[in-house]
């Protein structure tokens, strides 16, 4: 078995490492975007890496982004080119370095209301846009530059779109992405590295040093109740909208304030809206995206202050109404309630400004978008930022720990260190071919695995071969294979049903019952790996169906705190410790 392979068994063994008398280097805490990414850096330089998360991985903010990895063209007109030259940066080596399989090239047309000026001004904006992609890539920037379009035009490229909405277009591209795999993808990488990977692990206390220096953590098994100790030298707090709670932990006075914005989309069939491209459409209050994946669109998203218990955000009917009046307002065939097969809500960490310490020099303010400080000896804090720069919030978080003349001397490697599924992707993708013919699939079917895989899609193959079964599609689910399912139990690490469907065979926004229809031969496949009886399948399967009943009656709320009281009612199969109101680390 490969050592980034993440199992019941490696967590396990994990767990008793981390827990050792030699202690870590770096213990992160927080299984999402950044947390992984971190890990990752941290293990790659060489350093004892640590790594928990008190959900499954990508179990908090990580999973529910807009799916996009992108400059952030809108933060042009906020003339912040520094910040949009990093993000452009950073969706080039993704694209061509350290994750092809997961990121794609993404085009997007932007609908034009006004003549002559404002295509002047678009044209300038969006070929700053290039420009700035194409110096950061050194010329390769990955994806093609901007092209006009008259109304005729545009309306051929998107035939769905209004015919009174727009005079003209412009189309841009940028990248999107499977975001929960990016996470798993990412912890994997790290573990293959040395990292220690344990999710249903929460940090329940900070231990400090007779001079106040945090030396460690108190770490609680959430899958056994077991309790262990974590020697660390140092520990980085990457908790997202939970940070001020992990922060508590320490005890001290420093750190940073995060506040929670709920971000809400809805999931319409691919057959729904007739258009070639996405749709990047500014609001009132920020942007929207119509988003095109393989079987389906992607829509939103909104932007609202969340001040309910922050585990589990879900979407309401306001939410969903809102999207749909903005999307309606540019596309012809007004989409309806009846259209939506999927929602899912998440929450920003927005980063407000300075640091509760008043000393700054205990900071280090790194970007407009996201901070590292110490909160206090031995504990450093990192938050805001976005999914496209998870690997420079990572290397800042790792260079601050180590300081100024350790992080020169032992300097990042992630740039051009691929993700597990990019080593080899180009050869592989070259037999796909092949594939097809010898095992009677679809061409659809191999670029789909290809494109969740990579270049381990030859592992699948062999699980495939072994046994034959496992290459048929899901009967309830047809997109996906069995293999997908065992993958994600002997390969990603996944622990419950809800790990499955959630982040892995992601049927929980993609189906309009949530994929409970499939659960039955999911557990069947799951079940004979993870060593479960018929009660305990039968358990997981009755909760993922409470679930999935209450989120769905939840969007029939027109309010966060009425929407949030109606999720809570389905208990979390694995409940977290409580630390006190809204805490999760």
């Amino acid at each position: 078995m490969s050592r980034s392979a993440l199992t019941r068994e490696s967590r396990e063994a994990a767990l008793a490492a981390m827990s050792d008398e030699e202690g870590v280097d770096v213990l992160v805490v927080g299984g999402g975007v950044t947390g992984a990414g971190i890990a990752l850096d941290a293990a790659t330089r060489g350093l004892r890496t640590a790594i928990v998360e008190a959900q499954d991985w990508a179990g908090g903010t990580s999973q529910w982004s807009s799916k996009l990895v992108h400059g952030g063209l809108r933060y042009l007109y906020q003339l912040d080119f520094k910040l949009v030259a990093e993000a452009l940066k950073e969706r080039g080596i993704l694209l061509s370095t350290t994750a092809p399989h997961l990121v794609k090239a993404q085009p997007f047309l932007w609908p034009l209301k006004r003549r002559v000026i404002e295509r002047a001004y678009s044209a300038v904006g969006v070929g700053m846009y290039d420009a700035l992609a194409q110096l950061g890539s050194r010329g390769h920037a990955g994806v093609p530059v901007q092209r006009h379009y008259t109304k005729r035009g545009a309306e051929n490229l998107f035939p769905d779109l209004r015919d009174d909405y727009l005079i003209g277009a412009i189309r841009f591209y940028d990248a999107r992405v499977d975001d929960a795999r990016l996470v798993i993808d990412l912890v994997r990488t790290a573990a293959g590295y040395g990292a220690l990977a344990a999710s249903r692990t929460q940090v329940t206390a900070l231990s400090k040093n007779a001079v106040g220096r945090v030396t460690g953590a108190e770490i609680t098994d959430l899958e056994t109740g077991a309790t262990r100790h974590v020697t660390a030298r140092h520990v980085v707090n990457a908790t997202g909208v939970w940070t001020e709670e992990t922060e508590a932990l320490g005890g001290g006075e420093g750190g940073l304030k995060v506040l929670a914005s709920k971000g809400v989309h809805i999931v319409v069939p691919k057959d729904r809206i007739r258009g070639q491209t996405g749709l990047f459409l500014r609001t009132e209050k920020s942007v929207l995206f119509i988003i095109p994946w393989e079987r389906y669109w992607v829509i939103g998203t909104t932007d609202t202050a969340w001040h309910e218990a922050r585990q589990h955000p879900v979407a309401t009917s306001a939410d969903i109404d809102y999207i749909l009046e903005h999307a309606n307002a540019v596309l012809a065939g007004n989409l309806t309630r009846q259209d939506i097969i999927g929602t899912y809500a998440g929450l920003r960490p927005l980063l407000q400004p300075g640091t509760k310490d008043a000393d700054e020099s205990k900071s280090t303010k790194v970007s407009r978008e996201h901070t590292v400080t110490e909160a206090a000896p031995g504990l450093t804090v990192i938050a805001g930022g976005k999914l496209t720069t998870y690997r420079v919030m990572a290397k800042d978080a790792v260079d601050f720990v180590l300081g100024p003349a350790r992080a020169r001397a032992l300097p990042s490697v992630t740039a051009t260190t691929p993700l597990v599924g990019a080593e080899g992707l180009q050869a592989v993708t070259r037999q796909r071919g092949a594939i097809a013919r010898r095992l009677g699939w679809t061409a659809e079917r191999v670029e789909h695995l290809l494109g969740r895989y990579g270049s381990e899609i030859a592992v699948l193959l062999d699980m495939i071969d072994a046994d034959p079964a496992l290459g048929r599609p899901l009967e309830q689910a047809p997109a996906y294979l069995g293999a997908e399912v065992a993958f994600a139990v002997t390969h990603e690490g996944a622990l419950h049903l809800e790990d499955i469907l959630t982040h892995r065979v992601r049927l929980d926004f993609e189906s309009p019952d949530r994929g409970v229809a499939a659960l039955d031969e999911i557990a069947a496949v799951a079940a004979p790996l993870l060593g479960w009886d018929d009660a305990t399948a039968a358990r997981e399967k009755e909760n993922y169906r409470a679930v999935a009943e209450a989120v769905l009656a939840a969007q029939r709320e027109g309010t966060d705190a009425a929407a949030a009281q109606v999720r809570l009612r389905a208990e979390d199969l694995v409940p977290l410790v409580a630390l006190g109101a809204g805490s999760r680390t």
